[in-house]
């Protein structure tokens, strides 16, 4: 059944806040797309519970920022129901939406609501923990060779790694011909957390995807570690090879594809629409969670630095937030929004969201809405945290609209009144 959330003019939604289990930056190209139509002078911070440490921010403005509410009337309304544990979702050129469900399969639905039966064809995956069918996104020649790039977690004898596949979407769209892994992130685990496994194009047309560190304390330092693809981002080209142009490219004991590192758990990635530059989110610990800019080269810091603690209350390693060669966050979080996907707004329904980034919550169960002014956070606003729903993944449809994909199986549409 179809339901509807109208969110008022005076209002705002305050999602949820607990810890999640599944679960640094220097100056660049200014992005001054703030829209001064929206108020972000008088609202106080969002987050009024209590944070898990007293661990100073690096500048002001890196947490807790003032509050925002949007002018324009909108709605968040629930289109379809019934998709099994979604995980991606990214628009089709005829304005259908392509999702993942973790348990491996692809499904395509209407602007109206209506579900295809699963596209079969797909490499098996495994699905235990936080593995799965994860991000996907469609060649940047889509509508000419209609080829399908995703991100899975992948068997192996030594355990299970983050996989990198593609393949041909067929003629009558009930299956995925010529199924091919291109990438795996090396070394493999035997554990079932933190892929990472979101996948996007830049302008170049090169893959950038990122990985977790897969967790567990033995794996953890490989974050750190370039001679190893675990929390990193990225970019490698459509056939799987290491990016031109990359950071490693040459250097000894270092991977040529890597092109940033020192990451937790990354869920989201993004390109500036006017700036063009990486954004991405991640998961902290118990408090932590990140947002970045990425740039090529740069260390953010995980696990020596970071703004959560263990979940049991202990301290990080040293239990150090800075420290010189490693990038600050541009925002954290403490509690966590537990952040997956991410995505900027581009339309015109609704101009104060012009340039704004949209980032899916799971423990918090809302959609944060981030404002941002020179490559800072000037403005938090809380979405359909009334909702009660883990928000997974989100997209900007052909028709400009938002649409979110949640882990029980809704799809909402997110757009004007």
């Amino acid at each position: 059944m179809k339901t509807k959330l109208t969110i008022s003019l005076l209002t705002v939604s305050l999602g949820l806040t607990a810890c999640n289990s599944n679960h640094a930056n220097s100056n660049s190209s200014s992005d001054s797309s703030a829209n001064s139509a929206t108020d972000t002078t008088s609202y106080p911070p969002v987050e009024t519970q209590k944070a898990n440490t007293n661990y100073k921010p690096a500048f002001a403005g890196q947490t807790r920022i003032k509050g925002a509410k949007t002018s324009t009337p909108f709605e968040g309304k629930v289109i379809a129901e019934g998709l099994k544990s979604p995980w991606g979702i990214t628009a089709l050129p005829d304005g259908r939406l392509l999702i993942s469900e973790k348990e491996g399969d692809f499904r395509i639905a209407t602007a109206d609501g209506k579900l295809s039966e699963p596209i079969k064809g797909l490499p098996q995956v495994n699905s235990s923990g936080q593995g799965g069918l994860l991000g996907l996104r469609l060649d940047p020649k889509f509508e000419s060779n209609r080829m399908i790039y995703w991100v899975f977690s992948d068997n192996t004898a030594a355990g299970t790694l983050t996989a990198v596949a593609k393949g041909k979407l067929s003629a009558d769209e009930k299956s995925i011909e010529g199924a091919k892994v291109i990438y795996q992130a090396t070394p493999a685990h035997k554990g079932n957390l933190h892929y990472g496994g979101r996948i996007i194009f830049d302008k170049e047309g090169n893959i950038i995807l990122s990985t977790g560190e897969r967790s567990d304390l033995v794996t953890r330092p490989l974050a750190q570690d370039l001679n190893a693809a675990l929390g990193k981002i990225l970019r490698i080209t459509t056939d799987g090879q290491p990016a031109p142009g990359n950071p490693f490219i040459g250097k000894a004991n270092a991977r040529p594809e890597i092109y940033s590192y020192g990451h937790r758990n990354p869920q989201g990635l993004a390109l500036h629409p006017e700036t063009g530059d990486l954004w991405e989110t991640e998961f902290g610990p118990r408090g932590g969670d990140e947002l970045n800019r990425i740039e090529a080269g740069r260390n953010y810091g995980w696990p020596t630095i970071t703004y959560g603690i263990e979940y049991k209350g202990d301290k990080v390693g040293e239990g150090i937030q800075q420290k010189d060669g490693l990038e600050q966050p541009v925002y954290y979080w403490d509690p966590v929004l537990s952040p997956s996907g991410i995505t900027f707004y581009t339309g015109q329904n609704i101009p104060e969201w012009k340039n704004n980034l949209f980032i899916c919550g799971l423990s918090s169960m809302h959609i944060a809405r981030i404002i941002l002014k020179d490559n800072k956070v000037v403005g938090e606003e809380r979405l359909l945290g009334s909702e009660g729903q883990r928000f997974r993944d989100i997209t900007q449809g052909k028709d400009g609209a938002l649409y979110a994909i949640t882990d029980i199986g809704k799809l909402y549409k997110i757009d004007k009144k």
